[in-house]
């Protein structure tokens, strides 16, 4: 699995959950996580979640991960959102490095009871994904939804060295249950 960096500044529009984003946009022919700070907002066609249809999923500023996973064809969405909950508890983690206490419903991170993350995962005939992010900042964020940000609680400088940490603790995990895998006698 790969870890890439997308410029920060792009718009996370819901366009990049599909199928082989990042092969198309680096031409990686692997499993990735691909990262990046920038908005979000998602355009209705790209919704995938049917209970966010007609609902507005924007932010001024997210740190966001788009994960792709190849090792299973036809993309199993159990697993998918098995993986889902390994990345939000992974992040829950290093953001108790930082000092910052969360608490989680499904696949949402909290801080005081305001949503700090929003996440989705899928799958399809290749592959299975997911976009998880994480408010930098309230703006922008839906009127209707109580949020949290990283910059009331962190130093933002330190963002960067957030989305590393996440970012390869998730590879780390991953490749860990694989080596498991390989070294466990089945009968």
């Amino acid at each position: 699995m790969q870890y890439l960096k997308w410029i920060d500044g792009n718009e996370y529009d819901g366009s990049q959950i599909n199928p082989s984003w990042a092969f198309q946009e680096f031409k990686v022919k692997d499993s990735t996580i691909v990262s990046w700070v920038g908005p979000m907002n998602i355009l209705g066609d790209n919704l995938i979640d049917y209970e966010d249809v007609g609902l507005d999923i924007k932010g001024n500023l997210m740190l966001n991960f788009i994960v792709e996973h190849f090792d299973e064809q036809p993309g199993n969405l159990k697993l998918a959102y098995h993986r889902q909950r390994i990345l939000v508890m992974i992040t829950r983690d290093k953001l108790l490095d930082y000092g910052i206490k969360t608490t989680q419903d499904g696949d949402d991170i909290f801080i005081n009871n305001k949503k700090l993350s929003v996440s989705i995962a899928t799958a399809s005939i290749s592959s299975m994904k997911m976009h998880f992010a994480l408010n930098i900042t309230t703006e922008g964020t839906p009127d209707d939804v109580e949020t949290s940000a990283l910059e009331d609680n962190m130093d933002v400088n330190k963002i960067h060295q957030l989305q590393d940490d996440i970012a390869n603790t998730y590879i780390e995990m991953i490749e860990t249950i694989d080596k498991d895998i390989t070294k466990t006698k089945v009968f």
